[in-house]
């Protein structure tokens, strides 16, 4: 049966049916398979001596194999969830919420075009002829159909009678309804009289389940006998089958075998050697994990060691870098998940110890012992708390320093008070408890003595904080330097990369696990930073084998040290050699800014102390101790603290207003009163003033010949040589005698203490300016109220003013005229040039006392003048000659002259006597034009003649008075 059918499935090569005799040539029609490349390829699980069972590495390394398959077909195909067969079988596997969507073309996958079915369609074409002429020689079985279809139809038919409900897949007698459907209760009741009818009824019944049964086995044999032929062919091909698939299973075996011996003779043993070298380098690259994550696990125990030894920088280097490896190299190693979060609040408590120990050190360094010692207290430890900081961008460490210097500063001064009030026996620390008042106790050498020493602690409390702050500057401006050195190099390699951009467009790179590798020059033959680079990208801590088959470089391990960021060696001021990291992410605005503010707190130290200072001093001050203080302290303690203000300008290079303010206000307050205090004491000498001529000290002339040299300084003591000289009666100045008032020869050294008082306090100059240019109009007008307006008469109960008060009244403003210009030049050379305008105020000064001199001169013209007035108004022209009226007047004018003679200069004596003489003749012409007397010769023209003879006679004769010129011929009338 199975030989008459030609259609078996698996052909024979020696048959000689129509459908196998065209032999295919296999090496036309077999084209070589193009798979899918191995997207996610994977390991083939199993022991390492079964390999010769899977895939060839070797044949199957570039192929897709069926190890590739993610789901089988008949998976795909059969979905046992599903009630029914969905047109879409990828539902049958992903599920009903699979959704369709586009799948993009694979990139592997050639482009299928009606051009690639060409060859196909010319094999076919000659086997679909044959199969069309086939058809065409077989008869038609339309007889058989009909009749197969009557049968049908008769079978259907018969079916029909069966019930449905045992064609229902569910039938089953154990269901209660469906059992009392098919054999109801009511043809099996025994009640009553019915029980012949009943057992009519079964038995009718079971009739009636004989008659399904004989239906159903009917259509059962007929449906068999329909399909005996099908039956039987199928036993027969599936013998067939069977013999086929046993040879095929022995040609697989066959097979198997010689695949297995070339696999073992060829393969083996170089996929033995590719696996050993791939698990060397996994074992080599697992060795280094485990020794970096040995050394990862050891970070905080050397983190730990490097804190106890005060180590912040290393121990921050150590951390960062830690973080790094974990990020990069040891990411997801269940072991180390809490590491990270350790680390990070290990570094946030290295920050805190860092702001201790910085506090703890500002504190130490200040509060050393003030001795004339400069260094910089534990450098090294300074730098590397400043490095720490700087690294964590704390960048605000130095207010810690400006506090510990602000209660320094308070500490210094509570200090020397304290040392100095326990030397003084006078004070009693038990009875008197504050400091302040026990201060208050001291007297003015003590307490100049306290202040000296405060200043000079001060002095060197500035120079170890500007030591310290310098230091702290130069880290800063290290990393400032590296950072522009970083950006120049950074500068340098885009301008070898613009350069080398030729090279770089012939120079193919792999990437690679992070690596950039030229396959067309060595790396001789790059530039050298490139160079660099390479060797730097080929140490970097994620560099691995390139592949599996790099068994040539099986050293490549992981270095941990390698990931630590680049360092360059810096030497600070003091020598000490630091490492600087790149990983200070400071900008330069940010690092000028803390160099500023270092800057800034170097300033601030100093009005520290200046402020303390002026607190230390308003203290003393508030019972008006620095008010009663004589010149010479006032100038001993400004000049202390002026040489304290250099001392810190100069230490700090600004100047702090503070301390100078308040020596400017202490230093006003001490003009005011050392200006009342010589104003009410020219007031009381000028009150007592009886305006006669004194002898001149010794001492007096000293100090004016000290004057005249050019110097304007205060005499020294007095010597015994200079005791032992007597006074003069005259003040000798630059060859000129002066006759002067006791007043006046003090008022000189008054007026010399205020220009001392300008050498020893600069800062006053103004001031002792106005107020010296307020005790000479003082004196200008105070003295022309008690001479010339005879306010002596009721002050010191004098008779008269006479004509020698006058004249030594004048004389003395003269001398004080004499120095005005040499007051002007030392002022002048003591001022700035904007207050040159100042001097202005001698200049009026000046004209005072000129005017103040001429009206004296007038006033002594003006008392002849009236004499003349009174004597000549009764002069008659008779005899005896000379009159009794010119008698008298020579003798006035010789007593005129005897009171100035000897008080003013010569010339002045004539100057005054020619307008006297004026005066006189003036009168007397009056006089003679009103008698009528006129110059003809007569005998009247004699007397008066005679008698102005022996006016002239008498006055020529008069000292200093013989060469003056009395011309007069002009009393007499001119005639017209």
């Amino acid at each position: 049966m199975a030989s008459s059918h030609s259609s078996s499935p698996v052909p024979q090569s020696s048959s000689s049916d129509a459908f196998f005799k065209k032999e295919m040539d296999t090496t036309k029609r077999i084209r070589p398979v193009q798979s899918l490349p191995d997207v996610c390829p994977k390991e083939p699980p199993g022991d390492p001596s079964n390999l010769c069972d899977s895939p060839s590495i070797v044949v199957d390394q570039h192929r897709r194999t069926i190890y590739h398959s993610k789901v089988n077909l008949p998976a795909a195909l059969n979905d046992p969830r599903l009630a029914k067969r969905e047109s879409d079988f990828f539902t049958k596997t992903w599920g009903v919420d699979f959704v369709d969507t586009e799948v993009m073309p694979s990139f592997y996958l050639p482009q299928i075009t009606k051009e690639d079915f060409a060859l196909y369609q010319q094999e076919i074409a000659p086997r679909e002829k044959v199969h069309e002429r086939c058809k065409n020689i077989f008869t038609p079985k339309d007889n058989f159909d009909r009749t197969l279809l009557h049968t049908h139809d008769k079978s259907r038919t018969d079916l029909d009678q069966v019930p449905k409900i045992f064609m229902k897949p569910d039938f089953a007698l154990e269901d209660s309804l469906t059992f009392n459907t098919v054999l109801p209760w009511s043809h099996f009741s025994t009640a009553g009289g019915k029980g012949n009818r009943d057992a009519a009824s079964s038995k009718l019944l079971q009739e009636k389940l004989s008659h399904y049964l004989d239906i159903v086995e009917v259509n059962i044999a007929h449906q068999i006998s329909l399909r005996s032929e099908a039956f039987f062919h199928a036993m027969t091909s599936q013998h067939e089958l069977q013999d086929y698939l046993s040879k095929t299973s022995q040609a697989v075996k066959l097979l198997r075998e010689k695949i297995s011996k070339i696999d073992k003779v060829m393969c083996e043993g170089s996929l033995r050697v590719l696996r050993l070298s791939l698990t060397r380098n996994n074992c080599i690259k697992a060795y280094n994990k485990l020794k970096l994550m040995a050394t990862v696990h050891q970070t905080q125990p050397t983190v730990q060691l490097l804190l106890s030894t005060s180590e912040f920088v290393g121990a921050l280097d150590l951390i960062a870098t830690t973080q790094e490896v974990l990020q990069q190299e040891l990411q997801g190693i269940h072991s180390f998940r809490h590491l990270g979060s350790q680390l990070c609040e290990l570094e946030k408590l290295i920050d805190k110890m860092m702001i201790a120990e910085f506090s703890t050190y500002a504190r130490n360094d200040l509060n050393r012992p003030l001795e004339d010692d400069c260094q910089i207290l534990e450098e090294e430890r300074l730098i590397s708390l400043v490095f720490g900081l700087l690294k964590q961008r704390k960048l605000n460490f130095y207010e810690i320093y400006g506090d510990e210097m602000i209660i320094t500063a308070k500490n210094i001064i509570k200090q020397c008070v304290v040392n100095t009030v326990s030397q003084i026996e006078e004070i009693d620390t038990e009875v008197v408890v504050k400091l302040a008042d026990q201060m208050r106790m001291m007297n003015f050498p003590q307490w100049f003595d306290l202040l000296e020493n405060i200043f000079s602690k001060f002095t060197i409390f500035l120079k170890r904080i500007k030591a310290t702050l310098n230091t702290i500057r130069s880290v800063v401006f290290l990393v400032l330097d590296k950072n522009q050195k970083n950006r120049d190099l950074e500068d340098t390699l885009q301008k070898n990369s613009a350069k080398d951009s030729v090279v770089d467009t012939e120079v193919a790179y792999l990437t690679h696990e992070g690596m950039f590798i030229s396959d067309a020059f060595s790396e001789g033959d790059l530039p050298p930073v490139a160079a660099d680079t390479t060797s730097q990208r080929n140490t970097s801590p994620n560099s691995e084998p390139c592949s599996s088959d790099s068994v040539s470089e099986p050293e490549c391990t992981t270095d941990s040290s390698s990931s630590k960021e680049q360092t360059s060696s810096s030497v600070t001021p003091g020598g000490v050699e630091m490492m600087i990291g790149d990983d200070m992410k400071l900008t330069d605005l940010e690092l000028v800014r803390l160099a500023n503010n270092i800057q800034e707190l170097l300033y601030s130290a100093s009005d520290i102390c200046h402020d303390r200072s002026v607190k230390f001093l308003m203290a003393r001050a508030k019972d008006g101790f620095l008010e009663k203080l004589n010149s010479t302290e006032f100038v001993a303690l400004s000049r202390l603290m002026e040489g304290f203000i250099l001392d810190t300008e100069q230490i700090c290079g600004r100047k702090s207003m503070s301390l100078r303010g308040a020596l400017q206000s202490q230093a006003n307050r001490f003009v005011n009163r050392f200006h009342e205090e010589r104003k009410t004491k020219l007031s009381l000498l000028l009150d007592n003033e009886r305006w006669k001529q004194a002898e001149v000290p010794a001492e007096f002339q000293d100090l004016v010949d000290s004057v005249s040299d050019g110097r304007i300084s205060l005499p020294e003591k007095k010597s015994a040589a200079t005791e032992e000289r007597k006074p003069t009666e005259f003040l000798i100045v630059e060859g000129q005698k002066y006759a002067t008032v006791g007043t006046v020869l003090l008022l000189i050294r008054i007026i010399l203490e205020y220009c001392q008082c300008v050498d020893n306090i600069p800062s006053i100059t103004t001031d002792i300016l106005t107020r010296l240019s307020d005790l000479l109009k003082y004196f200008n007008s105070r003295s022309c109220q008690l001479v010339l307006g005879a306010g002596a008469l009721q002050v010191v109960g004098l008779k008269t003013i006479t004509t020698k008060n006058l004249a030594l009244s004048s004389r003395c403003l003269q001398l004080i005229v004499h120095y005005i210009p040499i007051i002007r030049a030392h002022f002048e050379a003591r001022l700035q040039p904007k207050q040159f305008s100042m001097l202005r105020h001698f200049d009026h000064i000046t004209k005072d006392y000129h005017d103040h001199i001429a009206e004296i001169s007038t006033k002594l013209v003006a008392i002849m003048d009236s004499l003349f007035d009174k004597l000549l108004s009764k002069y008659e022209v008779k005899a005896p000659v000379p009159s009794a009226c010119f008698r008298n007047i020579c003798k006035q004018m010789a007593k005129m002259h005897e009171a100035i003679y000897d008080l003013l200069p010569e010339e002045q004596t004539k100057m005054l006597f020619l307008r006297i003489n004026a005066s006189y003749k003036l009168h007397l012409k009056r006089q003679l034009a009103h008698l009528n007397v006129v110059n003809d010769g007569g005998p009247l023209n004699g007397l008066v003649t005679s008698d102005v003879a022996f006016y002239t006679g008498n006055l020529q004769a008069l000292k200093g008075l013989n060469n003056l010129d009395l011309n007069m011929a002009e009393i007499w009338e001119q005639k017209r």
